[in-house]
Order: C-alpha cells, then sequence, then structure tokens
C-alpha cells in the first residue's frame, strides 16, 4: 500500500484560518474533480449535561458550492444553539492585523531562510516545481517550510475547486452573523501562528518533501479526506490521517492536535458547567474531534452524556 502523504501539509491547510486563501501558489492546471453530492453524514455531536448542552461539528475548512446545503442534522443543531464557537472569533478573521500576524511567523529570525533549512534535493524540487508557472526559490527565501507547503496545498486545492470562503465555518460564521447569533474564538490568531511556528524544521521539511515527490498525490489525498468528511466516515479520518499525522510527525501532531485540544477542552466544558449559558454550537476542524485526543473522547471521559447526531450512523 502507497504510504499516505502530506498529512501534516493537508491537515494544517485545513485546520488554519481562511485568511491563509491569500498565500496560495499558483499551480499548474489540474483536471476537475468529479462533481460531489451534499454531505449526507455530519461529523456532529451533542454533549450534555443536567442543564444544558453543547454541539460538537468536524468542520471542512474548504469546499465546493455542490456541498451546500448542509445535511438537516447541522442546520436543526444551528437553530438549537443560541450562540456558536469557532476555532477563531469570526471578527478577528477579517481583521487587518491578521495577515501581519500570519506572515511574521512565517518568516523567519535573522540568519535564517529556506535555502539554509531545507536539504539541497527538497530546494531542487521546488525549484523544478515553481518553474512550471514561472517562480522561483528565491522568492520564498524568508518563508518557513509549514507555509511554503500549506501555500502549495491551497494552490492546488483552489485549482481543483475546494475554496476556504465556501468552507463550512464561514458558511456557518456569515449565517450566524445574519441571524443574530453571538460568534465567539476557542483560541486566537496569534496563538494558532505560534503552534504553527514551534513544529520542528525536521518535521516541516519532510512534510514539503512528501508533496514535492508527488504533487498529483496530494490532490487524491484531498479527494478522499473530502468523500470521508462527507459520509461522516470518522474511522477513515481517524487511522488514515489523525493517526497518520501523530505517526509520522509527533511532534507537530502534539503542537497542532493534542494542546490546542485540551485548552479548548476548557473553554468547551465550561460552557456545559454554566446553568446560565445556553446551548451552542462549537466548529473545529474534524480532526480535533477525533481519537482518544479528540474533544469527543476527552469529554466522554469526564462522564458526559454523548450522542452522535447523525442518521444511520454509528452511535459511537
Amino acid at each position: 500500500m502507497k504510504p499516505r502523504i502530506l498529512s501534516l501539509a493537508l491537515v494544517a491547510a485545513l485546520a488554519l484560518p481562511a485568511a491563509f486563501a491569500a498565500t496560495s501558489i499558483e499551480q499548474p492546471a489540474q483536471a476537475a474533480a468529479p462533481a460531489a453530492q451534499p454531505a449526507q453524514h455530519p461529523l456532529l455531536w451533542k454533549v450534555s449535561d443536567a442543564d444544558n448542552s453543547i454541539y460538537l461539528l468536524g468542520s471542512f475548512h474548504l469546499l465546493k458550492q455542490d456541498d451546500y446545503p448542509l445535511p438537516k442534522e447541522i442546520d436543526a443543531a444551528f437553530d438549537d444553539a443560541e450562540s456558536l464557537l469557532f476555532e477563531v472569533d469570526p471578527r478577528e478573521m477579517t481583521a487587518p492585523e491578521t495577515m501581519v500576524t500570519i506572515q511574521k511567523y512565517a518568516a523567519y529570525e535573522e540568519g535564517k531562510s529556506l535555502s539554509s533549512v531545507l536539504p539541497k534535493p527538497t530546494l531542487d524540487k521546488l525549484g523544478n516545481l515553481l518553474s512550471l508557472t514561472g517562480g522561483s526559490v528565491q522568492t520564498l527565501e524568508q518563508s518557513e517550510p509549514w507555509m511554503v507547503s500549506l501555500s502549495l496545498v491551497l494552490g492546488i486545492t483552489n485549482a481543483i475547486g475546494f475554496k476556504a470562503e465556501l468552507g463550512l465555518d464561514r458558511h456557518l460564521m456569515a449565517r450566524a452573523a445574519a441571524a443574530g447569533k453571538p460568534a465567539g474564538g476557542l483560541e486566537t490568531i496569534e496563538a494558532q501562528m505560534q503552534a504553527m511556528d514551534s513544529a520542528p524544521y525536521a518535521e516541516q521539511a519532510s512534510g514539503l518533501d512528501e508533496f514535492l515527490a508527488d504533487p498529483k498525490q496530494a490532490i487524491k489525498q484531498m479527494q478522499d479526506m473530502h468523500s470521508w468528511w462527507r459520509a461522516g466516515d470518522v474511522a477513515k479520518l481517524d487511522s488514515e490521517l489523525r493517526a497518520e499525522m501523530a505517526r509520522k510527525t509527533p511532534e507537530t501532531y502534539r503542537l497542532l492536535d493534542v494542546e490546542r485540544n485540551n485548552a479548548w477542552l476548557l473553554k468547551v466544558e465550561a460552557r456545559l458547567k454554566d446553568s446560565k449559558a445556553d446551548d451552542t454550537l462549537v466548529v473545529v476542524g474534524s480532526l480535533h474531534l477525533l481519537g482518544e485526543d479528540g474533544l469527543v473522547e476527552k469529554l466522554r471521559a469526564k462522564g458526559y452524556a454523548i450522542e452522535r447526531v447523525c442518521e444511520g450512523c454509528a452511535a459511537k
């Protein structure tokens, strides 16, 4: 079986704010992906205590127009919730200083450059790919490998029709604003960028090298991820992506998944413990809900009643 590539780059692309859409690198034209059908089985759970509930919804940050309308379970959860929580506050997503923060963490400290942290074979592959669209490594010298990987991935996914502006987060942010529902964030852009910036260079470089070895495989993996998400296939997403990321880039996994989940858990649980708090819809990247490190199992371990809200899905 061919090893899965791009766990870090693709997962990170799906875990970071839509502001990253502006950082994509142009890619050679690709064949369009087959038209998708609307998602039928959402990654949605209801967590309850004695007096209120939290809905946990696994998002896909880059979607297509034909992913809509949403499954009825998501619409019902949105209608039932009095407020929403996203990874980042919607107001911060559109703030002028957001791109400044991203650029700050994507750049090197003095004395380092892309050429100084990447192995020469990886640099050569990168130069060859960029030359196809008239680019060069020189234009990326001040970008860390994680930013280069994300930009390449976003360029490819955009070329085959996946758009940040159609992502589930953006869609629900707009609906919340239109409905007058309060919406907040579990973390800041600053915290998100600090996590990405802290990933070891060796793991950043390995993810980029895997992408460059077979960019077309990235397209297939994106399509697979999208299909599993639409199908609500927890087992596939967990084994092929979350567990694979934990195995191949353990420190990056700890920083991007485990530590952030632990921090978010406190805020999610605070909503449940507050007897005056109304029901809340929490919308985060799907991998943050999966496996033993995910929010669903962490809340289950604390004794909360949890049910999968998905007609025809496994109860867990």
